[in-house]
């Protein structure tokens, strides 16, 4: 493992052990976690533009540990993403559609309000397994995508007997790749994500 990737891997991991350090813990839960996603690449670079968002999905578990008011929630999730950007080269546009197999592993810190509903935000970091990109012009060369990456989550959840609904927007702090067909660019995935969990207990 590189040592970029330590280096990102101690950037979620730190947290959670500040976390643990200073909460009392009084709930802990765990269970499976399922969802759907709206994804979109975004690409800045001369001669790129954002295209189309791509419908994803995600599976995985998650656990909650924390106070009355105050939790961290881990989750560990297999995740499908992609989006659609393209090229103008020679006076031509080229269209490059992409997807995405991820391990993911999001860490929310979150504050609880009303009993029932809750305010989240947490790094994220992603493990890519495979990626799958088809352009206009098979001919040129595919982006060279990063194995990790780092970024962020943040939105609103809904705790429902032992449902929790979580709705959030994922944003990456660093590039998922850097050139493209040997033109630079600046290529990070961005998500709208829903999805559901079930504590077990």
């Amino acid at each position: 493992m590189s040592q970029k990737i330590n280096y990102l891997l101690l950037a979620c991991i730190l947290p959670m052990i500040t976390f643990i350090g200073t909460v009392e813990a009084q709930e802990f839960s765990i269970g499976p976690k399922f969802g759907v996603s709206q994804g979109n690449i975004q690409v800045n670079g001369t001669d790129f533009s954002t295209g189309d968002g791509k419908l994803g999905y995600h599976v995985g578990l998650f656990a909650r540990l924390g106070g009355n008011s105050i939790y961290f929630q881990p989750e560990a999730l297999y995740t499908n993403t992609g989006g659609d950007f393209q090229t103008t080269q020679g006076g031509s546009t080229i269209s490059y559609s992409a997807n995405f197999s991820r391990v993911d592993v999001p860490v929310m810190f979150g504050l609880k309000m009303a009993k029932f509903f809750r305010i989240q935000a947490g790094p994220i970091m992603s493990f890519l397994l495979d990626s799958e990109v088809d352009a206009d012009n098979s001919a040129l060369a595919p982006p060279d995508y990063n194995s990790a990456t780092l970024g962020y989550q943040a939105g609103i959840g809904l705790d429902i007997a032992n449902m929790i609904i979580d709705l959030k927007y994922e944003g990456g702090l660093g590039k998922h790749a850097e050139s493209i067909a040997g033109f630079a660019t600046d290529q990070r995935q961005n998500q709208l994500i829903l999805s559901l969990g079930i504590r077990l207990f």
